[in-house]
């Protein structure tokens, strides 16, 4: 269960967010990426930045959202230009949909990720499936 009112709302700002070398190779790594050099940070980091926002969903309880009936559906990332080793981030989440199909609930957020002078460094969109009680 979802609660659908949460559509619309927007969460706060998360505190800062330092990108350090280490973070980008051990993300690497972890995530096989063989062409990050330590300094830009692979296609796909800015989950940990948006993870950070997502925390605020899960433990809101006017979401409703229970996390052990999660399953990922989407995720894309929109860079306004790459996240490099250096960047400061902070991240604002905002619900874009919450939608039942078929007794499970789809939830797509939204997450603007800005560097230290508030500008937007990369939008990541990503849907959950929440599993209904028969799934």
């Amino acid at each position: 269960m979802v609660n659908p009112a949460i559509e619309g709302k927007r969460y706060p700002r998360t505190s800062p967010y330092l990108v350090g070398r280490e973070k980008l190779i051990e993300f690497a790594n972890a995530t096989m990426a063989t062409d990050s050099n330590g300094e830009t940070a692979p296609p796909t980091f800015p989950i940990v930045i948006q993870e950070r926002s997502l925390k605020q969903v899960l433990t809101d309880p006017e979401s409703q959202l229970d996390f052990s009936r999660v399953v990922h559906g989407d995720q894309r990332f929109v860079f306004e230009r790459a996240i490099v080793a250096g960047d400061e981030l902070t991240s604002e989440l905002s619900v874009a949909s919450v939608k039942s199909l078929g007794g499970n609930h789809l939830v797509t957020f939204n997450t603007e990720i800005f560097d230290a002078t508030n500008k937007l460094v990369c939008t990541a969109i990503s849907t959950l499936v929440v599993r209904g009680e028969d799934a």
